[in-house]
């Protein structure tokens, strides 16, 4: 297929279909608190080798969230790695200590597949397109061309770390690469409305409490918008996760009176602060935001995990952030 993949090599496509076909125990991890592109991709590429006769643990040590347990095969991921291994992959995971705790004894993983920027390429072979849509828009395209089918299951895990990391097809990474890939994988059978609606629009009613409880607290200042949700917040919505409920797709839409940047700040139980920054003026860079504070993700969409407490990392958080876009 054509697209923006040229950039591999033959011989780097070799290298990783070579130490597929060789590995029989394999370990796929992904990171923390997981997005859809993380899920999809983990249950796309451990299916896959599955199908394959292969022996793969799916491992994502906060476990999948309710929004994606329609997807078959979900039911296989695990929180942590289970006896013994001959190949490590990690897929949509720039940093390799988000991995986990669960990991960190793992050593480097022998493929390291993922679209961000500022992957730090840790692995023995390294798979980075980062002008992709999504981990799972590679995982498309090179699935076949390592010799794997891409059957209806599959496909709905792919398509919906495609859907979920565009935002439904709105960021500025869309390409007409990744729509073909859509396409292609809708052929199997998927249902693109209902993947749709489940993935992207669905909530809960606690997690409508959830967003009331953000959106009450709402501020700009100094081209930042940015909203805080606390471990208290959760606790009253009835709200069973640890992350924002998208909620920061909401804060992404408010655009003029000069903001550039916006932002999330969700409390964790274990005094850290996870931090979700999107960039509302495409002259922004917040990767390199998140990049300062040991995170990582996209021009467009970033994130990092901070110890501490709330007020003083949402303090300095800000601070630095109306520093680095007035430097853009």
């Amino acid at each position: 297929m054509e697209g923006t993949f040229s950039r591999m090599t033959e011989t780097h496509i070799g290298e990783i279909k070579q130490r597929l076909e060789q590995a029989q125990k394999i370990v796929i991890a992904s990171h923390v608190r997981p997005d859809g592109d993380a899920i999809g991709s983990l249950l796309g590429l451990g299916l896959a080798l599955k199908d394959a006769g292969k022996q793969a643990q799916m491992v994502l040590v906060d476990g999948v969230s309710s929004s994606f347990k329609y997807l078959e095969g979900s039911e296989l991921i695990v929180k942590e790695p289970q006896g013994e291994h001959d190949t490590f992959i990690t897929v949509d995971c720039a940093d390799f200590k988000r991995t986990g705790k669960a990991f960190e004894n793992f050593g480097a993983p022998d493929i390291n597949i993922d679209h961000h920027k500022t992957n730090e390429r840790f692995g023995a072979l390294n798979l980075i397109e980062e002008n992709e849509a999504a981990t799972a828009a590679i995982l498309t395209h090179y699935l076949p061309l390592w010799g794997y089918k891409i059957t209806k299951p599959i496909a709905a895990a792919l398509l919906t770390g495609i859907v979920t990391d565009t935002l439904g097809f709105r960021t500025p990474n869309t390409n007409p690469s990744a729509m073909r890939l859509c396409a292609t994988l809708m052929e199997t059978g998927v249902d693109m409305s209902d993947l749709y609606m489940r993935s992207l629009v669905h909530k809960t009613f606690p997690a409508a409490r959830y967003w009331g409880a953000g959106l009450s607290n709402l501020e700009q200042k100094h081209g930042i918008v940015w909203a805080t949700l606390t471990v208290e917040d959760r606790k009253r919505a009835g709200y069973g996760g640890s992350d924002d409920a998208d909620l920061i797709n909401i804060i992404s839409a408010i655009t003029g009176n000069g903001n550039k940047v916006g932002m999330i700040f969700v409390e964790q139980n274990d005094n850290h602060v996870k931090i979700s920054w999107r960039a509302l003026d495409p002259a922004v860079d917040v990767s390199k935001i998140a990049k300062h504070f040991n995170g990582g993700g996209h021009a467009a969409a970033a994130g990092a995990d901070i110890h501490g407490a709330l007020n003083e990392i949402r303090s300095v958080v800000l601070k630095t952030t109306r520093e680095m876009i007035d430097l853009d």
